[in-house]
């Protein structure tokens, strides 16, 4: 049971793209009485979903309760990174009344867990629990849990293939880990979609799970926050697939940045980024653009090949108009090269 003296924090967990700031945004602007701080933790060296958040601040999460951590895994730099962040959200006057934090897609929630074991902050936090995000439009397709017999089939024609793929291992230990599951997209998955992809959750989850339907983050803040779950305490009920393991990374994947001059259509660059997906197994972009002849900014958001493009603010006056994406694909299909010229980048990032 939850130590109600202890500042709750829910972790939101999910594959790529499956809609974890879009929840978020939605928990901001439904608080349910709730003051609310959120930690983003993003993959690589630049932050998107933070600043997305900030622009969506409002009494009850100002822009000062938005903390990005975009140097890595947050479960990999506790001491440096995690414990301070923490300890600055406690700080805070008036305090938040519980904390959100967004993982990267790539990680594994359990060793973010064993992070609230540690003293500094053990004594005054706890995770009220752990929401799963899945794509149900990706799941169905078994993208992220391959069928048995087609693995064992691909595994006799290739020796190099004797364990499950990375993106699967992910998706696993992400519902391994989760207190409910938010099946997302739904309307794009159609019903036959969605009851497949409950099935493959159920078949993964190491103890019956809730799964709820959720379109576009609508989900009542009273069916995830106030869970009381308090899950550092409760990691045997958790497996993970690197249980074993002394320590983790994530040099399965790797992400480069991408800068854009100013466009000329939108629907292009759309088009660009589809192609770029198809041809190179990107799993990820996101990031914003600059488009002529508009005031506002372009915001991108890529699975794969399935790209969503809207304009999400104005332009400010001390910021140059200019477009920076952030591109996540597995290690051996980077090319940073050939993915900024596919994409039509200004210049090489450092």
């Amino acid at each position: 049971m939850a130590d109600l003296s202890k500042l709750p924090v829910t972790v939101i967990t999910g594959f790529l793209g499956s809609g974890k700031t879009t929840l978020i945004r939605h928990l901001m602007q439904n608080p349910g009485g709730r003051r609310l701080a959120v930690v983003v933790n993003e993959f690589g060296d630049v932050g998107v979903d933070g600043e997305i958040l900030k622009s969506c601040a409002i009494p009850d999460c100002p822009a000062e309760n938005i903390l990005e951590l975009a140097n890595g895994c947050i479960c990999c730099t506790v001491a440096d990174d995690f414990i301070p962040t923490i300890q600055s959200l406690l700080a805070l006057d008036p305090r938040p009344d519980h904390i959100l934090i967004e993982t990267s897609g790539l990680a594994l929630p359990k060793p973010l867990l064993k992070a609230f074991d540690w003293p500094d902050i053990r004594s005054s936090v706890t995770v009220d629990g752990v929401i799963a995000l899945a794509d149900a439009e990706a799941v169905a397709a078994g993208r992220f849990a391959p069928d048995v017999a087609r693995v064992d089939a691909q595994r006799a024609a290739d020796d190099s293939l004797d364990h499950e793929t990375p993106l699967s291992e992910v998706f696993e230990d992400q519902i391994s880990c989760a207190d409910i599951v938010l099946l997302t997209k739904p309307d794009l998955a159609g019903p036959d979609g969605v009851a497949k992809a409950r099935e493959v959750i159920a078949a993964e989850a190491p103890r019956p799970l809730p799964v709820v339907e959720v379109t576009e983050g609508g989900v009542d803040p009273r069916v995830i926050l106030g869970l009381g779950a308090a899950a550092e305490d409760d990691m045997d009920a958790r497996p993970s697939h690197h249980d074993d393991a002394a320590d983790h990374d994530h040099d399965d994947f790797e992400s480069i940045v991408v800068d854009l001059p100013e466009l000329d259509s939108a629907a292009d660059l759309a088009t660009r980024i589809e192609e770029l997906a198809r041809a190179r197994n990107i799993l990820r972009v996101k990031g914003y653009a600059a488009v002529a002849g508009k005031p506002m900014r372009l915001l991108v958001q890529a699975v794969g090949a399935r790209v969503r493009h809207q304009f999400d603010r104005p332009w400010r006056a001390d910021e140059p108009r200019a477009g920076r994406l952030v591109v996540i694909a597995e290690h051996d299909d980077v090319d940073g090269s050939a993915i900024r010229a596919a994409l039509g980048a200004l210049e090489p990032a450092e």
